[in-house]
This record gives C-alpha cells, structure tokens and sequence, in this order.
C-alpha cells in the first residue's frame, strides 16, 4: 500500500455520473439550431477538454460558425438540467469517506461553477479542501502548472501525490507534473487510451483505491 499525502480526483466519470445529462444538453443545443444530434457514444468521446472543445466537437467543421449561440444555449441548458440524472459513481462515497483524513481535491476541465453545483447538489463537496475548474487557474489539465499550483499551494511532495481519473488529460497531467497516476477503466475514457498510457495504477471499479493508498 503506497502512502500519500493528497490525491487529486478527476470529475466527470470518475467521482461522479455525468454523461447522460451531457448528452441530453449537446442534443438539445443541436435541437435548438436545427442540426442532427448526435449518439449518447460521439458525444461521450467529445468529453474531457472543456465545454468550449465539447461544442466544437458537437457542432462539428461544417457548423463552427454556430460555436458561440450554441455555447450559450448549452450553457443555459445544463445549468437547469445538471443534477436530472446525475449520480455518484459506485464507490465514491465509500472512497470519500475512507479518505476522511486526507487532503483531497478534484481538478477536472469542466466549469467550476457547473462542478460546484453537482458536487453540492450530491452533497460531496464536504470532503475536498478545494475545487479547480477548467477557469479557476489559467491553465486546465493536461498542462502541468495546474498541478504545480497545488503542490505548491499545499506543499505536498511529488511523489506522496496521486492523481485519479478515466480520462487520458489525468494520466498525461501526471506524467508531465511527475506525481502518481491511477487510472479508472470504468469511466467515460476510452479504455485502451488509458492502458496505452501505462499509468502507475489501474482500477476496474472505485473500491480498488482504498487498497492502494494509506
């Protein structure tokens, strides 16, 4: 069992189920501007880089022209629709909680204020020292000086750090900040991105965390 100081925890996919309210506001801002939807799989592969990236993606090349209406009409949306579906992912409780005495924060892509919202609303934003969206810092994962910042900002080691996530920006953040790197097959990353990556650990459901890290 590695001992660790602070662990930091994606978002979307991994602590929390976002997916589907996700897809139903992409679909409704393409609804709204009279173009085709897309399938629950194109949108979920479009997740991880931030809403301005999700709705590029969405609206595609031939529709780039669209990217700021279709920017606020998303917004707007998943401001109201946020916590429809939303769920805890299974085990993050039990993580949460077995952490009690833990340094924690989630860094994830997505909005701080869309991330607060859902953090509150499932009501697990008790167990994290701080919340960093894609605009809380001036940089946002994969870009090491987001994890610069907190190791700074906390003054933990490198190497007494770990980072979990199911998305690929969490294991190249880590790779590139030099902290440790667990991978959760489970989530909305694709599975063979992740184990291509050779990240430090990997868990096939949440429950695994809480026997490698003391």
């Amino acid at each position: 069992m590695r001992k660790v100081d602070l662990i930091i925890f994606d978002f979307d996919g991994t602590l929390v189920e976002t997916g589907t309210d996700l897809v139903h506001a992409v679909n409704f801002m393409l609804k709204t501007l009279l173009l085709k939807e897309r399938t629950e799989r194109e949108i979920i592969s479009f997740v991880g880089d931030g809403i301005n990236n999700l709705i590029e993606k969405a609206l595609g090349q031939d529709n780039a022209e669209y990217h700021e209406e279709a920017l606020n009409i998303f917004t707007q949306y998943y401001s109201t629709h946020l916590l429809d579906n939303t769920k805890l992912c299974q085990y993050a409780q039990d993580v949460l909680m077995n952490y009690t005495g833990k340094t924690k924060i989630i860094l994830t892509n997505k909005r701080y204020n869309f991330t607060l919202a859902i953090a509150q609303g499932l009501n697990i934003q008790k167990y994290f020292v701080e919340i960093i969206g894609a605009d809380s810092t001036s940089y946002r994962k994969p870009d090491h000086r987001v994890v610069d910042y907190i190791l700074n900002k906390y003054g933990t080691a490198k190497e007494k750090t770990v980072i979990i996530g199911d998305g690929v920006n969490d294991i190249v953040v880590a790779k590139k900040s030099g902290i440790l790197s667990c991978a959760y097959l489970n989530g909305l990353g694709g599975r063979q991105d992740l184990l291509s990556l050779k990240a430090d650990y990997y868990i096939e459901n949440l429950l695994e965390v809480n026997a490698l890290f003391c």
